[in-house]
Order: C-alpha cells, then sequence, then structure tokens
C-alpha cells in the first residue's frame, strides 16, 4: 500500500513540474511571444503580428478603474511620448469588456491602447492568470516578436519607469 502512494506521490510531482514547464514556457526570455488577436477599447482587433517591427510593452491587470491600476494607467500615459520615441507600444490588457475599457479612458484621459480578454485565453498563455485571478505581469517583446523581458508579478506604482529603463538597456 505505501508503494501506491509513493507512485502517486511521484506521478503528482511529475505533472506538477511538467505543468510548471508549460505554463513557463510561454514567457520565457528570447523565445517567440505567443501571439495574439484581442479588440481594443474600440472593439478594433490588435495582433501581435500586426506590431512585427515594432517593441511592445504589454502589462496585465485584474480590472479597470482601481487605484492600483489607474495610477498604472496614467503612468504608462504620462511616458507614452517616451515609449513612443523608443519605437514601442503600450498595451494594457484586462478581462474587462471594450465597454468598460472607454469609460476608463475618458475618465482618466488616458492615451494608451487596452486590450479585452474576457476568455482570460491570452493572458492564460502569458502566465497572467493562474484559473481564480488576474495576477498583474508585463512583458516586452521585441521588434522580431521575442520575448525581451518579463516581470511574472509587478506593483502598479512606479512600474512604468521601471519599464522604460529596461527597455532603453534592452535597446543599447
Amino acid at each position: 500500500m505505501t508503494r501506491f502512494y509513493q507512485l502517486s506521490a511521484v506521478v503528482l510531482l511529475c505533472a506538477a513540474v511538467a505543468f510548471a514547464a508549460d505554463t513557463q514556457s510561454a514567457v520565457d526570455v528570447g523565445k517567440p511571444a505567443p501571439g495574439f488577436r484581442l479588440p481594443d477599447q474600440n472593439d478594433q482587433p490588435v495582433s501581435l503580428t500586426e506590431l512585427r517591427g515594432k517593441w511592445v510593452v504589454l502589462y496585465f491587470y485584474p480590472k479597470d478603474d482601481t487605484p492600483g491600476r489607474t495610477a498604472e494607467a496614467c503612468e504608462f500615459t504620462d511616458a507614452l511620448k517616451d515609449f513612443e520615441s523608443m519605437k514601442a507600444v503600450v498595451l494594457g490588457c484586462s478581462p474587462d469588456s471594450p465597454e468598460s475599457h472607454r469609460k476608463f479612458i475618458e475618465k482618466h484621459d488616458l492615451k494608451i491602447s487596452l486590450l479585452s480578454d474576457q476568455k482570460r485565453q491570452v493572458m492564460t498563455t502569458y502566465g497572467a492568470y493562474d484559473g481564480k485571478r488576474v495576477i498583474r505581469s508585463t512583458v516586452i517583446i521585441d521588434p522580431n516578436g521575442n520575448i525581451a523581458h518579463h516581470w511574472p508579478k509587478v506593483k502598479p506604482r512606479g512600474h512604468a519607469a521601471e519599464v522604460k529603463a529596461k527597455l532603453a538597456e534592452l535597446q543599447k
């Protein structure tokens, strides 16, 4: 009987390692970024393929119009000209609807685009959804479509400056 439990424990451990490797591999630096096609705040599709040739800052957050998310979105908006001068596109992504994004953008005069991943498929692929909650995280994707940097967990305040500094470092 104890042999059965030992084998079961080994099988579960192997499955957990395999699952962790699968979820981790999508955001490994140097590997191709998983493709996506999601509607923005205007219900217009945005795809990674169409962004080839540009740096992409893709940040994930749980919900529109909460204090932390508002601070982060406003900081990215304030730094948008700097990101644009570095040939970078900044995209926020949450499970909120395009309509929610429009209201959030209008209320805070945001200048960045927000993507709607209501089924949480892209977030799952990027390791930003664990089946229960959205994990605040960010990736920088290089012009060739590869993951250049990954923050698996972020604090919203001050993150835009951190991303801008890392992007400048990566472009040297």
